[in-house]
C-alpha cells in the first residue's frame, strides 16, 4: 500500500470512528433533553448535560485530530477508545 493510500485508509477509519462517538453522544443528550422537557430534572441539571456533552466532544475531537493519523487509526483498530461521555464529566473538587 503506498503511503498515500495508508494515509487515506487511516482518515477514512478515524472519520467513521469520530462520527460513531459523536453519535453516540448526541444520542445521550437526547435522552437527557428528552428528560429535562418531561421534567424529570431541571434547567441547571440541563445545562450540566450539555457542559459536559461539549467537553466530551472536543476530548474525541482531540483525539481523533492528533498529529498522526496513521497512528490514531491504528490505535483504533487495537483498542478502540470509548467512554468519552464519562471523559467529559467535570472534575470534582
Amino acid at each position: 500500500m503506498s503511503p498515500s493510500s495508508e494515509r487515506r485508509a487511516a482518515w477514512e477509519t478515524v472519520s467513521a470512528y469520530h462520527e460513531a462517538q459523536l453519535a453516540l453522544l448526541l444520542e445521550r443528550v437526547g435522552v437527557e433533553i428528552d428528560r429535562f422537557r418531561g421534567g424529570g430534572m431541571d434547567a441547571f441539571e440541563a445545562d450540566q448535560v450539555l457542559f459536559q456533552y461539549s467537553r466530551a466532544a472536543k476530548e474525541l475531537w482531540k483525539f481523533c485530530n492528533g498529529v498522526n493519523i496513521e497512528w490514531v487509526a491504528r490505535d483504533i483498530r487495537e483498542r478502540a477508545p470509548d467512554q468519552w461521555w464519562e471523559r467529559g464529566a467535570p472534575r470534582r473538587r
